[in-house]
Parts: C-alpha cells; sequence; structure tokens
C-alpha cells in the first residue's frame, strides 16, 4: 500500500467517525427531571413516564447505545426492541437488538416481520406520558417489513430483487415497498398514537427526504400509489404474475388518512457531516481540497468510476497535493445472474475507474503513479459482500500485472469482489454502525517540476 493508500484510508476513516451513531444520538437527547428533549423537541414529563425505545437500521446498535447513556442515571423506566443486521446484535440493558436479517443480505425476512410485531406490541401499550423514541437508519427498509394483506414476504422478496436488478434508485424502490406496507409510508406512527413519538434519523439517502429513508415509517408518504405502479410498469416485466399481483394490488388501494400531531423528526446526521469532516482530515494531511456532497440521486457506478479517474487525471496535471472527496451513491445494473459474479457499488466504482485508467494511459503499469482512489459505504457494507468497498493504488497497478485477470471483463459481469480479493484491494472493515452513504476520495501528489511528464498523451 502506498502512503497515498493509506491516507485515502485515514480520510475515509475521519468522514465515517464523524457520522458515529452513538455519539450523534447521545448529543440529540437531553434529561432533567422534568422534562425529556429529543432533538428539538421538549416532552414533559410526570412521574408515572416510560421511554419506549424502538427503531430499525444498520445504525441501530450504536444509536440505542446513545440512548441508554443520554438516558443513564435518569431512573425513567425504559424498554424498547431495534431490528438491525445479524452482525450488529449486542447484548444491552433494557433493549433487545433483533437480529432481522442475515449480515450483507439487504432484503426483508420473517425474523424481520417477527421483529415489527414485536415493535408494534410495544408502541401499543404506550399512554399519553410515555415518550416514545424511534431510531431510523439506513438498511431501515428491509429490516422494518410487515406486508399488507394479500401480500406475502416471499411477493415483497421477489420485487425487491427485481427493482434492484433492474437499477431502481432508492425513491423508485421506495415508493413501490411503501405502498405494500403496513409500517412504512407513516404506517408505523399510527400504532402510536396514544403516545408521542420522537424520530431520530441519521440519513442514507441524499438530500435526507425523510419520507424516503427507511421508506418513512414515521412520516406522511408524499408519493401516490400512481407513482408505485409506474415504477412497476417502467421496470419490470408486465407478464410476470407475481409482479402482476402486487401491481393489482396497488390498482386497489384506497389512501386512508393519517395523523401526525403526535410525531417530531429530525435528521441527526447524514452524507455531507462524513464529507465535511473528510475534507478536514485531508486538509490537515496537507492536500489542497475539493468536495461534493451530492444532495440529488447518481448515476451508474461504472459512469460515477468513469468520472473520478477523469478528475485523478486533472487533479495529476495540476500538480501538488489535492484531495477530492464526493459522497453519494450510485446504483450498480445487474447482469444476468447466470453470469453475473459478486461486489458491490463501491468495488464496482473503484474497477470502472481502474479500466478506465488502463484506457487512457500510455504507460499502463504506471497509470496510477503517484495516486490512489478509494470508495467505500459508511455503514462497512458494499453488496452482499464483507467489504465495505475497495481502493486503488500503483502497487495494486503493480499487482494487477502480474496476476493479468482481465479487468475490463470482471467489470461486466460486476465481479469487482473477485478482483480487488485477488489484489488486495478490498477494505474489511466490519460494521460501522452507522450509514450515510457512500465516501469516495482520490488523492494525488505529483511535483510541479514533472506534471505533465508522466501523464503526457492521456
Amino acid at each position: 500500500m502506498t502512503s497515498l493508500a493509506t491516507d485515502a484510508k485515514a480520510i475515509w476513516q475521519a468522514g465515517v467517525d464523524a457520522v458515529d451513531s452513538k455519539q450523534l444520538t447521545e448529543a440529540a437527547i437531553t434529561y432533567t427531571q422534568q422534562s425529556l428533549q429529543v432533538g428539538h423537541q421538549h416532552y414533559p414529563l410526570t412521574a408515572n413516564s416510560r421511554i419506549f425505545v424502538i427503531g430499525a437500521g444498520k445504525a441501530g446498535n450504536g444509536m440505542a447505545r446513545g440512548v441508554i447513556t443520554a438516558l443513564e442515571g435518569s431512573g425513567l423506566p425504559v424498554s424498547g426492541w431495534v431490528n438491525v443486521p445479524d452482525d450488529c446484535v449486542q447484548a444491552l440493558p433494557n433493549i433487545t437488538l433483533h437480529g432481522a436479517r442475515p449480515a450483507g443480505v439487504n432484503e426483508p425476512t420473517d425474523r424481520g416481520v417477527q421483529g415489527t410485531s414485536e415493535i408494534i406490541s410495544l408502541l401499543q401499550q404506550a399512554k399519553p406520558t410515555d415518550v416514545c423514541i424511534c431510531l431510523i437508519s439506513g438498511g431501515g427498509s428491509a429490516l422494518l417489513p410487515l406486508p399488507m394483506k394479500k401480500i406475502t414476504l416471499a411477493d415483497l422478496q421477489y420485487i425487491t430483487r427485481k427493482l434492484s436488478s433492474a437499477g431502481a434508485n432508492i425513491e423508485q424502490l421506495n415508493s413501490v415497498r411503501k405502498k405494500l406496507s403496513l409500517v412504512k409510508g407513516g404506517g408505523l406512527a399510527q400504532y402510536a398514537q396514544n403516545s408521542r413519538l420522537a424520530t431520530l434519523i441519521i440519513s442514507d439517502v441524499l438530500g435526507d427526504p425523510m419520507d424516503i429513508i427507511a421508506s418513512g415509517p414515521t412520516v406522511a408518504d408524499p408519493a401516490s400509489i400512481d407513482q408505485a405502479i409506474d415504477t412497476i410498469d417502467e421496470l419490470l416485466d408486465a407478464d410476470d404474475p407475481i409482479l402482476q399481483k402486487c401491481s393489482n394490488v396497488l390498482r386497489g388501494l384506497s389512501i386512508s388518512q393519517q395523523s401526525f400531531a403526535h410525531c417530531h423528526t429530525q435528521v441527526i446526521g447524514n452524507n455531507a457531516t462524513a464529507v465535511t469532516a473528510a475534507v478536514k482530515k485531508a486538509e490537515d494531511l496537507g492536500y489542497i481540497a475539493e468536495s461534493l456532497a451530492h444532495v440529488n440521486l447518481e448515476g451508474f457506478a461504472e459512469d460515477l468510476g468513469q468520472q473520478h479517474a477523469k478528475k485523478l487525471r486533472e487533479m495529476k496535471q495540476l500538480g501538488g497535493k489535492r484531495a477530492y472527496i464526493s459522497g453519494g451513491e450510485p446504483v450498480v445494473k445487474l447482469i444476468d445472474e447466470t453470469i453475473r459474479g459478486k461486489g458491490g457499488r463501491n468495488q464496482q466504482l473503484v474497477l470502472a475507474a481502474i479500466v478506465d485508467q488502463l484506457t487512457h494511459s500510455p504507460d499502463i503499469i504506471r497509470c496510477m503513479d503517484h495516486a490512489a482512489i478509494l470508495s467505500g459505504g459508511t455503514d462497512g457494507e458494499d453488496g452482499p459482500t464483507n467489504a465495505a468497498g475497495a481502493f486503488a493504488d500503483q502497487h495494486l497497478i503493480e499487482r494487477l500485472q502480474q496476476h493479468k485477470p482481465d479487468a475490463a471483463d470482471h467489470l461486466h459481469r460486476n465481479d469487482a469482489y473477485t478482483f480487488f480479493q485477488l489484489l488486495g484491494g478490498l477494505i474489511l472493515c466490519g460494521p460501522t454502525h452507522t450509514n450515510v452513504c457512500d465516501l469516495r476520495i482520490v488523492l494525488t501528489e505529483v511535483e510541479q517540476s514533472v506534471v505533465g511528464q508522466s501523464e503526457a498523451g492521456q
């Protein structure tokens, strides 16, 4: 690993650390004998007040621990249930962390349905003097499943896979999932009508639309049924019997009036938070930093990889010690599963950048000289793999020349994981207990005297 790759990892880690879910949640909760402040909202307390903690998401472990720390010594009765991935389960006082899906498998399960039922049971026990704290983070859509009548869990799993494979973005995916669920699109909040409900969100969606994050279980859904139907019609096979069933159920729905007067919701961490911290770390390391935290949906990972490779070449031409830090979340349009390999959007992005660099470099073996590129999911997961993402530097290119895997073929087959596993370019950090989309780092360091020499002809 080059020093640039080491710096890239340190910068990425600084961004992840800035959205530590425990710290963000603890800072958002303040207790006095008379009241509880959750985010910006104050809740008067009585001698009979209880605290119910519920939620779902990849950051659920850290957020639950943050609540426990914030309320330590308060004497308030606390109980809770939070659905998390299996590798985030931990024994906590008074709050159950329920493994609702396997690690790296981002789809609803029977265990998720069971956990969601437990959450509803807790909410239904709450009284007007109680405060329910809902902890929501990325991955919550899959971790908080409860299909509506006439739709089975298998149906929900099937349509989720089909939409993901078709390249559906998060808005399209959630427009369907919300309408086929009893708890998404504000449905969960309706089970807490007898109490006060405060929702804290760590956002994994660009622009922080609260109705999209985890499919908005505690906020009103502005999307129409027609939008969900249009998504199915646009992206999926109209002759598929299961998809036809889902579409027909949607066409038969009517929207009932919902009340959210008892709800208050606040975003406490997002992608911009991570990007800002990463920029500061880069500057502390002596880099001239440029950044972009996307607030709108991005395109395909392959295109983003090409764009970052182009940015790398531009930075090298300018010379000096430079950093480009971006945050976002592209999508991957998956190839047919019969030839599909293993990977995730971050690995696919870096591999696309390598392929682009190889194409544009007159000296292939030195195409990443004086440069490094890294892309990683802040949750520590990238697709159905144990890696957060991948990085590339000159040492990786040297190993590429030695082992000679076909980079373009691996890219075509969505097999970036195998490629980087062979060459030692995976980011293996385990779950981070947070989730604010992806963080990408491009670094270059070129002496002014050699600017244009190594990149001549690019």
